[in-house]
């Protein structure tokens, strides 16, 4: 995180019911390589303090969003931890809402089953279950892509996709792309409008429109934006803590991500510091355990 760090210095993902117009999907690795290049300016300067866009759209029942930055990762890093399922539960488990990860073996070949519930403490049995399924990823000397597919969700969402790519650039950097998707129907509508009207009432994104409470944008799409932007926080958390001895990394991540989240309190608190940690160290001693 110190190119993050220094861009700062310079200047300046509730459980997510939504969707996307089309399927994620990588762009492969010579438009990836355009597209960093034809974003030069937007990661040179955002709202973000680092180099970072984030863009999503909205349909009926339908979002996607996405996540482009660079990392100041080496690419065999970000390609070692990437393309492993194992550790990508270590990287899921940072969420808030996560609650229990695993990478588990079937017929149809590897899955990550995530257990996703409240940002509070809550028994892995009754929180839902998404079981993706693990595509066999694309691990080039200059390339990544890694695909994960649930079919089914709670509150009748479906088609979840989570995605990642990545290629190297010059000084040991890595350019990102991260992609969180998925499809929902009438049940799940109704639901997030509950949401939205209670405890949700004063949740915003990061994007800035006229429309919207404080000028960002709101409702569903500012979900997606939330749980986008945290779901790339701790991909950057977990490769920052890589660099750590083994007995250092688990902590280490935690208090990286969390701190990344308070930089955006407007969008990204929900609980204060030593709720998090204490909450996330008995998820994952309880994680260990069931091992």
């Amino acid at each position: 995180m110190k190119y993050w760090k220094r861009c700062a210095a310079a200047g300046l993902l509730a459980m997510s019911f939504v969707g996307v117009a089309q399927a994620a999907a990588p762009l492969g690795p010579a438009a990836l390589r355009a597209r960093h290049a034809g974003m030069a300016q937007q990661l040179a300067q955002n709202a973000f303090g680092g180099p970072v866009v984030l863009q999503s759209q909205e349909a009926s029942r339908r979002i996607e969003g996405d996540v482009y930055a660079v990392l100041d990762h080496p690419f065999e890093s970000v390609r070692g931890a990437l393309s492993d399922p194992g550790r990508w539960c270590e990287i899921l488990m940072l969420h808030l809402n996560t609650k229990h990860c695993r990478r588990a073996d079937g017929v149809d070949g590897p899955r990550v089953e995530v257990r996703v519930g409240k940002k509070e403490p809550q028994a892995v049995s009754s929180a839902t279950l998404l079981a993706f399924g693990w595509k066999a990823p694309v691990t080039r000397a200059d390339y990544l892509s890694v695909q994960m597919d649930a079919v089914d969700g709670p509150y009748d969402t479906r088609d979840y996709q989570l995605m990642a790519e990545a290629v190297p650039l010059e000084g040991g950097r890595t350019f990102l792309h991260m992609g969180y998707a998925l499809s929902h129907g009438a049940a799940s509508e109704i639901a997030m409008k509950v949401y939205l009207g209670t405890k949700g009432q004063d949740k915003v994104g990061f994007t800035r429109t006229k429309a919207g409470d404080d000028g960002f944008v709101g409702g569903m799409r500012g979900v997606v934006e939330r749980n986008t932007m945290r779901y790339y926080l701790a991909i950057d958390a977990y490769l920052d803590s890589l660099s750590l001895p083994g007995e250092q990394q688990v902590e280490k991540r935690l208090q990286a991500w969390f701190d990344a989240t308070e930089k955006y309190p407007r969008q990204l608190r929900e609980v204060g510091r030593e709720d998090y940690l204490r909450m996330k160290r008995a998820e994952l001693l309880r994680l260990t355990a069931a091992r």
